[in-house]
């Protein structure tokens, strides 16, 4: 760019809310949402019931949003749970249509359940969305029929949606689940593959935290726009443990271990965790390991994907001609590689004899017991709940005092926008204005040239597709792919035409207003970044961490539940700070100073995940005072955390044996102070 234009370049932070993301197009989903969204209208126009078409190709609509399960089993829950919740919310809409301060009070309500039940989790979120949004509807549009027919209807569509995902479950029964697994493998070949560009360079693995950021924590980052290759690498493999275990244990509160494949994959998941446990140990070597090693890692993927009934054959074409270990984190390496490979080449395993490295899954009615208690009793899910329901009520009090047609669009812009575990209020704020005029133009040219009747069906077949498709790429690609299918579906049942085109605008204008005023800054809590509270708690179980690798009793598999937990935690840090980076300043500001830090944590769990490998394969254990002594440090790092928002560098006084194992984990906690310490 000219310098004399440097100045109108639009800021980092926008540039980020506004980038497209990376993401594959799943070819199935797409073709479902073509399906079932375009026959139910389709139906309606051959009886002669256009209107009824449109209400089930809206609920259609809503079950391709749900739509993001992998397994099949999955699928059921979470299209067809929130189906339920979408279609008491649009019985809910359809009575108070029309009924004034009756219809404010239970939209009102109505927004305050959903916001609360965000936070049990990605199904409650989604059921919690469809429940307002269907609610919006009902109370907004004249329904057709009598009651009961919307419900029916809007369901219906989203149960089609549900139906042609199960179509090929008989052929790829557990094919989803055997894919995660064997992803997971291929992620922790990459990992074993990776070597960062600031490794440790001696055998003890002495080194330094590297890029986990400046002295003194000056020349922050605005982003971690380019992570070494280790890291990267070791994000992934956490991203896909976390998505495998999920779906495994997830089915298995159902199966209760009865289920041979699953009990297999279990194992397999499990039998990959000390290699990944050992990859740290051989990072911090200084020495590249063989390629044959990330090489029988993928062959042992390629086994998984196979199939029970295949592994035993594919383990044996793997030629595991490892080459002799040298060290103590070679040792590991290949100890835990051939161990996988036993596991992989097992058809039968006893279920008794799992150990499940999260934890079994309580009973679904126990879970949902806990979910309800811990909802009622959170005071975050209070706060997100009161802050959807004011911004719906303030909406709902606007369209019924100020006279604007069918302004439902106002509480439907909040709906989206406002949905507090889905993002950036403001970021997603902007987005929805962006993609909201985006997908206007389209709707103008459809509602203007294209007559209403049969033509809507080969309209809906090209734009039904691009909803999944450009979803995963943002939620401003997302808005503009919605917009105009709603409002072709809309106009099936108000037949407005292009009148729709402005006020649509005026309204998602107007939503937005509402939720960045009365949603975003009228509350403290969204303009101050979370980052810091959530690293302070990571860094705390980080020193429990140490005191469990290094003598205090703790059992092996309690340990490797306890360093996923610190790794899932941290992972959770990690998108925090994402969606904070597309705050405007000075928060998204705030949130960058964290970044250093983020990093230095992940690799003091590094580096003592290291050290305990090293010891289980015959490096002499630490001194009982230096452990303590990098625990004290640990510790203080976690207080000065939960004390100042304000972070600088401090002089971290870690002594010890040049050769003991602890070396490496001293100089990443010294590391972590030097480059980000609270003030």
């Amino acid at each position: 760019m000219p310098p004399e234009f440097a100045g109108l370049a639009p800021p980092a932070w926008l540039l980020r809310t506004l980038r497209p993301q990376r993401a594959a197009v799943n070819r199935a989903a797409v073709v479902r949402a073509a399906v079932a969204m375009t026959l139910p209208l389709a139906v309606g126009l051959a009886v002669g019931e256009p209107a009824y078409g449109a209400l089930a190709s809206m609920g259609a609509l809503s079950g391709v949003i749900s739509d993001t399960a992998d397994a099949y089993r999955m699928r059921i829950l979470n299209i067809a749970v929130p189906q339920l919740l979408g279609a008491v919310g649009v019985t809910l809409g359809a009575l108070t249509y029309g009924h004034g301060w009756v219809t404010v009070g239970t939209l009102t309500a109505v927004a305050l359940v959903s916001g609360m039940i965000s936070s049990i989790g990605a199904v409650a979120s989604v059921s919690g969305l469809l429940l307002l949004l269907n609610a919006v509807i009902g109370a907004g549009l004249p329904l057709p029929g009598a009651w009961w027919a919307a419900p029916v209807l809007m369901a219906g569509g989203g149960l089609l949606v549900l139906l042609l995902a199960l179509l090929a479950w008989p052929l790829r029964s557990g094919v989803p689940e055997r894919a995660a697994v064997a992803d997971t493998y291929r992620a922790v070949a990459d990992l074993l593959a990776a070597h960062d560009s600031d490794s440790p360079g001696g055998p003890d693995g002495s080194g330094s935290a590297g890029n986990a950021g400046s002295p003194g924590g000056r020349d922050l980052p605005d982003a971690p726009d380019a992570p070494d290759a280790y890291d990267a690498a070791r994000h992934a493999v956490t991203r896909s443990l976390n998505q495998s275990y999920d779906l495994i244990l997830a089915r298995r509160a159902r199966h209760h271990g009865r289920s041979p494949e699953l009990t297999c994959l279990l194992a397999q998941l499990n039998a990959i965790t000390p290699v990944v446990e050992a990859a740290p140990a051989a990072r911090l070597s200084g020495r590249p390991l063989p390629e044959a090693i990330p090489a029988a890692v993928r062959g042992l993927a390629d086994a998984v994907a196979a199939g029970p009934t295949a592994a035993v054959a594919a383990v044996a074409a793997v030629e595991l001609r490892l080459p002799a270990p040298t060290s103590e984190a070679t040792r590991a390496v290949d100890h835990a590689l051939r161990h996988a490979a036993e596991v992989v080449a097992t058809p039968d395993i006893d279920p008794q004899a799992i150990d499940d490295r999260l934890g079994r899954p309580a009973a679904l009615g126990v879970r949902a017991a806990r979910a309800a208690r811990d909802v009622a009793l959170s005071g975050a899910s209070w706060r997100y709940g009161l802050r959807l329901a004011l911004c719906v009520g303030i909406a709902q009090v606007l369209v019924s005092t100020v006279p604007v047609p069918r302004s439902y669009w106002v509480a439907l812009t909040i709906t989206f926008v406002l949905k507090p575990d889905l993002g950036s209020v403001f970021s997603r704020a902007l987005l929805r204005a962006v993609g909201t005029v985006a997908g206007l133009v389209v709707a103008a040219a459809v509602l203007s040239q294209v007559q209403r009747g049969w033509w809507d069906l080969a309209v809906l077949l090209v734009l039904a597709p691009l909803i999944p498709a450009l979803t995963p790429r943002g939620y401003g690609y997302q808005t503009a792919a919605i917009t105009p299918v709603i409002l072709l579906l809309s106009d099936n049942l108000n037949h407005q035409g292009t009148g729709l085109i402005l006020p649509r605008l005026l309204d998602s204008l107007t939503g937005c207003a509402i939720a960045l005023v009365a949603g975003y800054l009228l509350w403290p809590e969204s303009w101050h970044t979370r980052v810091g509270t959530r690293l302070a708690d990571a860094v705390e179980d980080t020193a429990r961490y140490v005191a469990s690798a290094f003598g205090d009793g703790t059992e092996p598999a309690a340990r490797a539940r306890m360093r996923r937990r610190i790794y899932r935690d941290l992972s959770v840090v990690r998108t925090e700070f994402q969606r904070a980076l597309t705050e405007p300043p000075p928060t998204g500001r705030r949130a960058a100073a964290w970044w250093p830090l983020v990093v230095a944590v992940e690799r003091i769990v590094d580096a003592t995940t290291a050290a305990r490998v090293r010891v289980g394969h015959g490096a002499p254990p630490p001194d009982p005072a230096e452990v303590e002594q990098v625990i004290a440090h640990i510790r203080e790092l976690t207080e000065g955390i939960r004390r100042s928002a304000v972070l600088v560098g401090v002089r971290a006084d870690l002594t010890g044996p040049a050769d003991s194992v602890l070396e490496p984990l001293r100089q990443e906690v010294a590391a972590a102070r030097a480059v980000a310490s609270p003030r």
